[in-house]
């Protein structure tokens, strides 16, 4: 078996949970292009149930429908992952799960895309709700249409993301 979480990760999957864990607080995932990486990665930490509520990957946009509060309208007019749309989606499953912290991600992995900013592969849109405001932030990898690498990049952002919004919410 490959080592898992990625060598790459194992650091802020280690600070997260140190903090989240430290401060008595909780999250909850939502995941897209990243597949399911942040959740297994925060779950692979030993004392993962204290701080770990719960976790979605919303890969398909009906998925979103059946989990995440979305209509067939949000579906008809999908232009591709935004921060508004992660910010959303964020916020719902953060309602839902009662986490003081939901981690939302949607990107273009790749190898394919479009020539639109947010479906160039390697974007991601990110998002962390709280229960005062939910923050955005958009990043580019660089990395082209590597699908692998843009998939653990998108779950490393992610995590750096919410450490961020952890210490400023101390």
């Amino acid at each position: 078996m490959a080592e898992f979480p990625p060598s790459s990760m194992r650091e802020i999957v280690l600070e997260v949970a140190a903090l989240l864990r430290d401060k008595a607080e909780t999250i909850s995932v939502a995941e897209t292009a990243a597949g399911g990486i942040i959740s297994a990665a925060m779950l692979s930490t030993p004392g993962a149930s204290k701080f770990y509520k719960g976790g979605l990957t919303l890969y398909t946009l009906e998925s979103r429908i059946a989990f995440a509060g979305w209509t067939q309208g949000n579906v008809q007019s999908y232009m591709g992952p935004t921060p508004e749309i992660v910010s959303g989606l964020a916020a719902n499953v953060r309602k839902t799960l009662g986490s003081t912290y939901t981690l939302c991600e949607s990107g273009t992995a790749g190898p394919t895309g479009g020539s639109q900013r947010n479906r160039t592969p390697g974007y991601v849109a990110l998002a962390v709700a709280t229960i005062h405001e939910t923050y955005t932030r958009e990043v580019e990898t660089g990395l082209g249409g590597d699908r692998e690498k843009n998939m653990v990049a998108f779950a490393i952002a992610a995590l750096q993301f919410l450490r961020d919004i952890i210490h400023i919410n101390t």
